[in-house]
């Protein structure tokens, strides 16, 4: 994938967490997005105020 098998003890430790961290984070931010562009129209379309 990333050439993380190349890796060996604690640096493939750390890309591993890097990753993760890196991953936690767009997700984070992708869904906030999702959630402020379309939180209204889904509201509003299940019967909200």
């Amino acid at each position: 994938m990333f050439g993380l098998a190349t890796l060996s003890g604690n640096a493939h430790a750390a890309a591993v967490v890097g990753l993760v961290l890196a991953e936690s984070l767009a997700l984070y931010v992708g869904y906030g997005f999702v959630t402020n562009a379309a939180g209204a129209a889904v509201v509003d379309a299940i019967g909200g105020e």
